[in-house]
């Protein structure tokens, strides 16, 4: 018995249009959780690409889950493969600035802190406060994209803002 088209991803038009769809908001969403130095726009297309390569296997209702979770599991597997090569590079390389040398120790320094306040965030609360602080987005449509309840989204940026507040005092 022959499989009705609309049981996989496997048509072209219907795959562009999920891309257009998840493309930005996955790729955000592993800048939030994993941050830029990993490449999360790469890390975006290779999922499309295995969702592509598994076109037949995926039917549309689990398309976004299929991306969201190759995604996350391969940004996993750059995070190892990350630990692996900062052992083994243990020198940094040379910045030189024309800032006076005060300016550049309290920018680190206040860098260090953010950096370390937004680690101590649990997860949740961190891509909940990202997608709200730095992209903008209303705590509806991040309910949706994380297929949580608008006042959980709240709770969790709330959480997150009091706890940055702790963390550093200059906020």
């Amino acid at each position: 018995m022959a499989k009705n088209l609309h049981d996989n991803i496997c048509d072209e038009i219907r795959f562009n249009a999920l891309f257009k769809k998840h493309a930005k908001d996955l790729s955000n969403f592993l800048y939030y959780k994993f941050g830029d130095h990993l490449n999360p726009k790469d890390k975006t297309q290779d999922a499309f690409i295995k969702l592509w390569e598994n076109c037949k296997k995926v039917t549309p209702e689990k398309a976004k889950s299929f991306l969201f979770t190759i995604a996350n599991n391969l940004m996993l597997n750059e995070v190892k493969h990350h630990k692996i090569v900062l052992k083994h590079h243990q020198t940094k390389p040379k910045h030189y600035t024309t800032e006076s040398p005060e300016f550049l120790m309290e920018e680190q320094q206040y860098n260090q802190k953010l950096q370390t306040a937004l680690s101590n965030l649990t997860n949740a609360q961190r891509v909940a406060f990202m997608m709200n602080r730095v992209e903008g987005k209303r705590h509806k449509e991040i309910a949706e994209l994380l297929g949580i309840s608008t006042k959980a989204v709240e709770k969790r940026i709330y959480g997150a803002l009091k706890k940055l507040r702790q963390d550093i005092k200059e906020l």
